[in-house]
């Protein structure tokens, strides 16, 4: 993989932006079609994965790509600039607002003018593309019957792309923010069910957990090597405890 690079300065401010994005328009055009919320990376963005749709023939999908947001309609490509919520959900053709099912992290300001920076989001995409990789071969590497993984999904209310496993006593959360209140850049964390002990290794303060930092990754010789040992690290030392 090519070294990660730093994260441009409008880096927070985007992500705060497609956050709402996610929320209030993606995942509200996919839990209006089928009652689901997740959504998944998508190019070198995200979006929701293809939806059916009444009375027509082929599947819907919609994604945020730079700084625009991508509607695949049948055989056509639409393509609008992500300016405000309110226009975004137009062109998604739903009402804008988070589904019932969980409450938004971010506010539903219809006409306030979303700040996204292109490059930002294209560093965002790239990071979700890191996180699954690595969260592939994670699943990939345990034994499926025994920790009965879930699916790999990007979350629109928390704005992570996660997977949970392991066996009772040893299940915990994998995954990727892109940052949040308490740490605003990317990171990747494991969230163990249960109190996972005294380890050097669970050194996250604002949750219970692991984490380890963009800086932390970016700065090492192969982030993407570096992201899979930091999750199969997590797994091991829960294993452990009930082996």
């Amino acid at each position: 993989m090519d070294p990660m690079e730093p994260l441009p300065e409008e880096f927070v401010e985007t992500r705060r932006s497609l956050h709402a994005v996610a929320e209030h328009v993606l995942a509200a055009a996919r839990y209006a079609a089928v009652g689901r919320i997740g959504l998944e990376p998508v190019g070198r963005g995200f979006g929701a994965p293809p939806f059916p749709e009444p009375r027509r023939e082929a599947d819907r999908q919609l994604f945020v790509e730079s700084d625009l947001i991508v509607r695949v309609d049948g055989g056509a490509t639409l393509v609008e600039p992500l300016t405000t919520l309110r226009r975004a959900a137009e062109f998604a053709q739903v009402d804008a607002g988070a589904p019932p099912v969980y409450e938004a992290s971010t506010a539903l300001d219809l006409d306030r003018e979303l700040a996204i920076d292109a490059s930002s989001s294209v560093a965002l995409g790239s990071w979700f593309r890191l996180v699954a990789g690595a969260l592939d071969d994670l699943v990939a590497s345990v034994d499926a019957e025994r920790e009965t993984p879930g699916s790999c999904t990007l979350w629109p209310e928390h704005f992570d792309l996660a997977v949970d496993l392991g066996a009772p006593g040893a299940r915990a959360n994998y995954g990727g923010s892109p940052g949040d209140d308490a740490h605003p850049l990317p990171y990747l964390y494991v969230g163990p069910w249960d109190d996972p002990g005294a380890d050097e290794f669970w050194n996250a303060t604002s949750f219970r957990g692991a984490l380890l930092s963009y800086d932390e990754l970016r700065f090492a010789d192969d982030p993407a090597a570096a992201a899979r040992a930091f999750f199969a690290s997590g797994h091991a030392r829960l294993s452990e405890q009930i082996d």
